[in-house]
């Protein structure tokens, strides 16, 4: 990232490399698991499934925060929306996977243990965040002068009186 990088967008590139990192690894470790066939992790489907949804939503959540951090100071203009959104997204980013893998330590055979409610807690920041990413990065084209709306509908003012010029001489044509 260039000397003009906020710290917001930094702190999710950092935590996002970090958790990309520790989730591929745990996905080595349930791999592992599930080589030498370690019990309490191959009869406990529930806790297998819950496990392998933490691997794979800390990973992907991860590249969700590299993501921000390549494009954060494109969204967001004003350094204190960025840092409310890399704290969300970042706290997300952790609660989701946390809740599934504390989901499943502790839980009966068929229901996960109550962490669990940290996922939709975790989802509902996420939610958020990307959110308030979506209409920065819509109001930032606006500002910008990329909206395609404004500019199909000059064209097709313009385009209306050649057509109707068209369909006069046409007419007019016809009638000669």
């Amino acid at each position: 990232m260039s000397d003009k990088s906020s710290r917001a967008c930094r702190a999710c590139l950092r935590f996002g490399w970090a958790a990309i990192a520790t989730f591929l690894l745990l996905g080595l470790i349930l791999e592992l698991l599930h080589l030498i066939k370690a019990p309490f992790y191959v009869e406990a489907l529930l806790r297998r499934e819950l496990w392998t949804l933490a691997h794979a939503h800390g990973t992907l959540l991860g590249l969700v925060n590299v993501a921000f951090a390549a494009t954060g100071t494109r969204c967001l203009e004003r350094e204190t929306a960025r840092m409310q959104v890399s704290w969300l997204l970042r706290a997300g980013a952790l609660l989701v996977p946390a809740g599934f893998f504390l989901g499943g330590i502790g839980n009966a055979e068929g229901d996960p243990s109550l962490l669990i409610a940290l996922v939709p807690v975790g989802a509902l920041l996420l939610i958020v965040a990307t959110a308030q990413c979506a209409r920065g990065a819509v109001r930032a084209r606006i500002q910008a002068g990329d909206d395609p709306a404004p500019a199909k509908a000059a064209d097709n003012e313009a385009d209306a009186p050649n057509e109707r010029r068209g369909k006069k001489s046409r007419g007019k044509g016809r009638r000669s």
